[in-house]
């Protein structure tokens, strides 16, 4: 875990930019509610979803030593205020060692949103966070439409804000996709493809049985996901690639996998038909 969150990964900052030179912005098609939680703020408050129902919410989990998570707050701040009476920021910190720490850091940075120390449950609720910044994105219905890991472009947050609460956005479409584990890793049953795992040789049939497997054994290296949801959440494991690919493998190859006991056995000796005979009697005609 800690391993992953000090990635602090960097990926592309802009929304995907069409031929048409209209940028899409995609939101999860039928959204499942974000997971509620009473924390309390550096400042004393209750921080929680509740009472935030009519607003767009980010969720943005984050920590004081990580590079883009610092790069990234002038912007929140800015998204705040500009946004304050449809938008809430909730940050959620990761560093839950030293609380004087984080507020001082909070009052240094003069963060204008809720901040929390985050406990480990929590993050586990949110799918592991396997990198920071990890931002969430609710609409004001309070379900997560989008999940964002690593430093983005504030355009692209600013789209997505205006959008839910129904203002206007020039040169942007929007598309809707499954989730198939990207925003919560439950929904990892539902994928038909997975991160590392090349299934182009199965037949329909076997990739059938292929993703069942996954979904159904556990991966050995501590994550306690399943196959395909440590696919999903760590792209860099060797055992769950090792493991899928055997998975793969046995499919193709059903025979190399599995010997047939028949050609590896010698054929048992045959009974003899006449009874020998007892001694001093008369061998048989």
């Amino acid at each position: 875990m800690i391993a992953c969150l000090v990635l602090c990964l960097v990926p592309p900052l802009v929304a995907a930019q069409q031929s048409d030179g209209l940028r899409t912005i995609r939101f999860v098609r039928n959204p499942d509610p974000a997971p509620d939680f009473k924390l309390t703020g550096v400042d004393g408050k209750p921080v929680t979803l509740a009472g935030l129902h009519g607003k767009v919410v980010l969720l943005n989990f984050w920590a004081t030593w990580c590079g883009p998570c610092r790069a990234e707050i002038p912007d929140l701040i800015n998204l705040q205020n500009k946004y304050k009476d449809g938008l809430e920021i909730l940050g959620l910190v990761v560093d839950d060692d030293d609380p004087g720490a984080v507020k001082e850091f909070v009052q240094q940075f003069r963060i204008n949103y809720p901040v929390a120390i985050t406990p480990g449950n929590l993050r586990l609720q949110y799918g592991g966070i396997a990198a920071l910044p990890t931002s969430f994105v609710l609409d004001t219905e309070g379900r997560i439409v989008q999940k964002h890991e690593g430093l983005r472009d504030p355009i692209l947050y600013e789209e997505e804000i205006r959008l839910l609460l129904g203002l206007s956005v020039d040169n942007v479409k929007v598309e809707t996709f499954e989730d198939t584990g990207q925003i919560f890793l439950k929904n990892a049953e539902r994928a038909s493809e997975l991160p590392g795992v090349d299934l182009s040789k199965l037949t329909p049939e076997q990739k059938t049985v292929a993703l069942h497997k996954f979904n159904a054994e556990t991966c050995t290296c501590g994550c306690t996901f399943t196959l395909a949801q440590c696919r999903i959440y760590d792209r860099n494991c060797q055992i769950s690639e090792t493991a899928t690919s055997k998975v793969v493998a046995a499919l193709l190859h059903p025979t190399a996998a599995k010997p047939d006991p028949a050609k590896s056995e010698p054929p048992a000796p045959r009974a003899p038909t006449t009874p020998p005979p007892t001694p001093g009697e008369k061998p048989r005609e």
